[in-house]
């Protein structure tokens, strides 16, 4: 059986306008690319149409998925206890609050996303889950979002926060724009938060990041902006970064392989980096 481009995704609450399931959300398809089930037709067919014009792309979503892992257990063992992750997608698939508690028990997450299907995901998959909340926004919009009564439920904005963006900031086309967004969320958290943030290369050879580029003109905001290195080092210039700083995404704090071994050669597509607020 081929599937029907516009078919949903079960079980997805019938309040949703029949337009957010016509097209493609990134968050579903990273979703399919991860191997995870909650998406629909629309959005397998845009990820095997990624798969078959850059196979690196499921190596590329695996190995960020990977980064955000060590990066929330990293937080975690630093004393974060609380986390707004933005962009967050569909909450499976080792997502944030189960990374988090392995370390911190009772450690708080709001998940924030622009995509009203995703946003539904997670309400079904998440339930009455304690501590834990999703909820719609738009993260170019950070007072809007920090005063979101779903996220003011679960964080305390007068202690430390682990701001989480990853895989997210491509989606803001502007360079302006996306240095004043994180500029203005490091601004508006207190001295000790952190961010940890990945963004798709945009000077990686071995990514042919023109095809990625064009096949995401399907979202329904428009195509991926890759930014390089020096571009992230703009944006994430107001934290102070933990070693190893600015690198691809699988060589920040790599885990040994089980025979003791680092990883080899990193895979591709992310660069990735980790930093605190300063003090004043």
């Amino acid at each position: 059986m081929v599937d029907d481009p516009r078919t949903p995704a079960a079980g997805l609450p019938l309040r949703l306008a029949e337009d957010d399931l016509e097209r493609p959300s990134s968050a579903r398809v990273y979703d399919f690319l991860l191997g995870g089930t909650s998406h629909g037709a629309v959005d397998r067919h845009l990820g095997r149409e990624l798969v078959d014009a850059e196979p690196l792309v499921v190596p590329i979503v695996r190995e960020n998925r990977s980064f955000l892992r060590r990066a929330v257990t990293f937080l975690a063992h630093a004393g974060i206890d609380q986390f707004l992750d933005l962009g967050s997608g569909i909450p499976t698939m080792g997502n944030t609050h189960e990374v988090a508690r392995r370390v911190v028990p009772d450690a708080r997450v709001a998940y924030v996303d622009v995509d009203p299907v995703a946003v539904a995901h997670g309400e079904l998959l998440l339930g009455r889950t304690t501590g834990v909340t999703v909820s719609r926004g738009d993260l170019r919009r950070p007072d809007e979002v920090l005063d979101t009564p779903a996220v003011r439920d679960v964080l305390d904005l007068d202690r430390p926060v682990g701001l989480l963006m990853f895989s997210v900031l491509q989606h803001v086309p502007d360079d302006e724009e996306a240095r004043a967004v994180v500029a203005s969320y490091l601004s508006l958290l207190v001295p000790g938060s952190a961010l940890a943030v990945s963004h798709l290369s945009g000077d990686d050879p071995r990514v042919d990041i023109g095809a990625l580029r064009r096949l995401s003109t399907a979202y329904p905001r428009g195509a991926i902006t890759p930014r390089s290195a020096g571009e992230l080092a703009g944006i994430v210039a107001g934290v102070d970064l933990v070693a190893p700083g600015l690198v691809f995404a699988a060589q920040w704090r790599p885990e040994p392989r089980r025979t003791g071994d680092l990883a080899g050669e990193p895979c591709c597509g992310h660069r990735a980096a980790v930093g605190f607020v300063p003090a004043e």
